[in-house]
């Protein structure tokens, strides 16, 4: 496969780890780069509000020069895909805009191919099968929370690729390198990094509840493909943890770090050990992860097993047996109905479930609050379902 490449600003510059591994990635994978010459800013950061001109022409003149090559586009920076974007769908859709950016730029462009982000070029043209079989060493045991941020996957109709609400591609390439990412609720919300040098308070609360909710949901871990949430989710955290005075210890990471590491390559080659939280450790720690949820979902299964042989067997006068003692439900919870409802859940969900124990092993406090936000999720999307119906 081969295709144009448009690094933009952040790549060589703020979110030099996303350029090392996205181009470790290609080498990994076979991808063919053709870095566009001569590519000139995207213009994301400030152009859009300042000249609506400007803000088509500026990625219109990379476009044009990629077109003349008969090529589609890669753009590993989240925001300089949706201005990429933004510009192919103005172009094609007004004749006026189009001579109007054509006479700016001092070229022909006429938007006939098609910019990809990271998860497109992943998910769709390489394809899920294809990078599977180029996992040597799956990341089993990591529970990633798959963060989007903004401009991914919105406004639909200059993206288009995926849910704006519920993204998955991110999840499936995860589950494609042997991961489990979690299921949380912040996957699309935006993290602040634009609010942060004119109103740091509220770019902070916004970062900690994202924190917050993936640490809930059982993440070890974030990933995403935008330097901009990079930066903000992983250099912030520790003045978060500091205001809040919580512990998160969430290494955050670039899909393509991720997929590297997975198809090779050792962490430190792709940029790893230049984040801001510690995040070489994690991969050290995986084995014993993935034997902890093995035995949980090979523990559940052995439950739900001896309960329909119990269920299948006559009544008979009870014998004497060893009590193996309260399961993790009960022991976070004393009512039997919550109990009960815990324990299906965790049943269903062996990765959270191994999650949990770790957590009530720690702090049993904590425990209870992240199985109350279980449960109240569980119970939103049961709530959620029987409104569809």
């Amino acid at each position: 496969m081969k295709i144009a490449y448009y690094p933009g600003c952040s790549l060589d510059g703020t979110a030099k780890e996303y350029g090392m591994s996205t181009h470790r990635m290609a080498d990994l994978l076979g991808i063919e780069f053709w870095e566009i010459p001569d590519w000139s800013c995207c213009g994301a950061s400030s152009a859009h509000q300042t000249n609506h001109l400007l803000s088509v022409a500026l990625p219109a003149r990379s476009l044009a020069i990629a077109e003349k090559e008969g090529m589609d586009v890669f753009a590993p920076c989240a925001a300089c895909y949706n201005r990429f974007r933004a510009a192919e769908n103005e172009v094609r859709s007004d004749a006026k805009a189009r001579s109007q950016v054509e006479e700016a730029i001092g070229m022909t462009y006429a938007a006939t191919h098609q910019t990809v982000s990271t998860l497109e070029l992943l998910a769709e043209r390489y394809g899920l099968d294809n990078l599977a079989a180029k996992v040597t060493k799956p990341l089993k045991g990591m529970t990633p929370a798959c963060y989007y941020g903004c401009l991914l996957v919105r406004p639909v109709g200059i993206t288009g690729f995926d849910d704006p609400e519920d993204p998955q591609s991110m999840d499936r390439i995860m589950e494609a390198v042997g991961a489990s990412p979690v299921k949380w609720d912040f996957k699309t919300e935006c993290c602040g990094a634009g609010l942060g040098v004119t109103q740091p308070d509220i770019c902070l609360e916004m970062t900690y509840r994202i924190l917050m909710n993936a640490k809930e949901m059982g993440a070890d871990s974030i990933v995403t493909a935008c330097p901009i949430c990079h930066l903000n989710l992983d250099m912030r955290q520790k003045a978060i943890e500091k205001k809040y005075r919580v512990e998160f210890k969430l290494p955050v990471y670039y899909v393509t770090e991720l997929v590297s590491i997975a198809c090779g390559a050792e962490p430190s080659s792709v940029g790893t050990n230049h984040h801001f939280v510690e995040a070489n450790s994690i991969f050290d720690q995986l084995p014993a992860k993935a034997r902890a949820m093995e035995e949980a979902a090979e523990a559940a299964q052995a439950g739900k097993k001896g309960k329909k042989a119990a269920a299948a067997k006559p009544v008979a006068k009870p014998e004497k047996v060893e009590d193996d003692g309260p399961s993790l439900a009960q022991q976070i919870y004393n009512d039997a109905d919550q109990a009960a409802r815990l324990e299906a859940l965790l049943t269903a969900e062996p990765a959270r479930a191994a999650k949990l124990q770790e957590i009530f092993e720690q702090d049993k406090d904590k425990a209870q609050k992240v199985a109350g936000a279980l449960l109240a999720k569980k119970a939103k999307e049961t709530s959620g379902g029987e409104e569809g119906n």
